[in-house]
């Protein structure tokens, strides 16, 4: 399990598509656990394959302490809707309110192939969103109407935000500040 550099905008490569997954062997297995171990050493809600050069249908997702590995994900239904900030590990320092669906099921793969099924809402829906974005090679910026909606973060404040996500912890907004959590 290792740290490896997250691509940042401007990488081609986070624009590839995710190839599905059909061996989930070893190779597998060591991917989801870099996924998680960078995942959480940025610190982040969620990271995708894509966004550590592989074009893979690979993702992790964590919030209030639960991992989710996702192989071969799908969003099977969804409902509602929720605007709220987003950012991106790999778009740094920014974030930008987005309108995403405030209820999603989601049907994937585990590290051994096992199929299942997963629902979640608020910022677990949001995540598992951005992420399955990543596998599509589209980004949270591509919802927006111009890059002029993008707010500037400072990183400390999303660290720390972020890690409240993480933990379960209701986000909190001081006078002046910006929260938005680093998805991925």
């Amino acid at each position: 399990m290792s740290v490896r550099p997250i691509l940042t905008l401007g990488d081609p490569r986070l624009r590839l598509k995710g190839l599905p997954v059909d061996s989930f062997g070893k190779y597998l297995h060591e991917l989801l656990d870099d996924l998680a171990h960078t995942m959480r050493d940025a610190p982040g809600v969620g990271l995708a394959a894509p966004q550590l050069g592989e074009a893979l249908n690979v993702a992790v997702v964590e919030v209030e302490s639960r991992l989710f590995e996702l192989v071969n994900p799908r969003i099977a239904k969804s409902t509602g809707e929720d605007r709220d900030l987003e950012g991106c590990l790999s778009i740094p320092g920014f974030a930008a309110y987005v309108t995403r669906k405030e209820r999603v099921w989601v049907v994937a793969q585990d590290r051994r192939g096992k199929r299942f099924k997963v629902s979640g809402s608020g910022l677990l829906s949001r995540a598992f969103q951005h992420e399955l974005d990543h596998l599509d090679g589209k980004l949270y910026i591509d919802y927006l109407d111009s890059m002029d909606e993008l707010i500037a973060v400072p990183a400390s404040d999303e660290a720390a935000e972020t890690e409240a996500a993480r933990a379960g912890a209701p986000g909190t907004e001081d006078e002046g500040k910006v929260r938005a959590p680093a998805l991925a």
